[in-house]
């Protein structure tokens, strides 16, 4: 999932920048520092997007820069178990594929695409599923369910997605599923209103019955 967290630093401002803006510096070398580096607790860091600066720095002895406490925002990215996200395909491997999600790729592995007998085919960038004819290739976009999220100790991010899930997989898939599931629930509507109308021609016969019934009476006195 996105987020915008509050962090803060010391950054050391170097002569060269100090032509620039104390704020424009300080943007400069948070994000020299931080965009692009995965953090355990933050995830994957995409942009620092605001910072205040204290205009009174620190100077160090032999040490031509000057030390700023900063706080600033940053834009970042961390993937959750169970979360349900959309992603497209960006590479097609023998034993599944690799899905951009967010600022990163899941992959997605040949067993977890759906339960059918399933055929990567690497060169033209196609899984094919042998039984239903379902596909997967380069450029489709999915829905799929985070299954596992690992920070290595080299700060790689491996997530790990499936698609063998109801209303899961790519969105011709989904949407195949969504008319299946309201097909039966608009022929029980059909039903329903098909007895609502017999009711009601039932209860117009039955009050068309009775009128006629009482008319009868008076036909019979007129008569006398």
């Amino acid at each position: 999932m996105f987020s915008i967290s509050t962090l803060t630093d010391v950054v050391r401002i170097p002569p060269k920048l100090f032509g620039e803006s104390l704020k424009k510096a300080a943007i400069t070398i948070l994000r020299e520092k931080y965009e692009s580096m995965i953090n355990p607790d933050l995830g994957y860091v995409i942009m620092i997007l605001d910072t205040k600066v204290d205009g009174m720095g620190k100077i160090v002895s032999g040490d031509g820069g000057t030390y700023h406490k900063v706080e600033f925002n940053a834009l970042t990215f961390y993937p959750k178990l169970q979360e349900v996200v959309r992603g497209e395909i960006v590479e097609i491997t023998d034993f599944g594929a690799f899905v951009r999600i967010g600022a990163t790729d899941a992959l997605l592995h040949l067993s977890q695409v759906m339960d059918d007998y399933l055929k990567s085919d690497v060169k033209s960038g196609l899984i094919l599923a042998n039984q239903s004819g379902r596909t997967l290739r380069i450029g489709s976009t999915i829905r799929a369910r985070i299954t596992a999220v690992s920070l290595g100790k080299t700060a790689a991010m491996k997530i790990g997605i499936t698609c063998r899930q109801p209303f899961l997989g790519a969105d011709e898939w989904i949407a195949e599923e969504i008319k299946k599931a309201k097909a039966p629930a608009q022929a029980e509507k059909v039903k329903a209103s098909a007895q609502t109308e017999k009711a009601k021609a039932t209860v117009q016969a039955e009050k068309a019955k009775a009128t006629v019934q009482a008319e009868k009476p008076k036909k019979t006195v007129e008569a006398k």
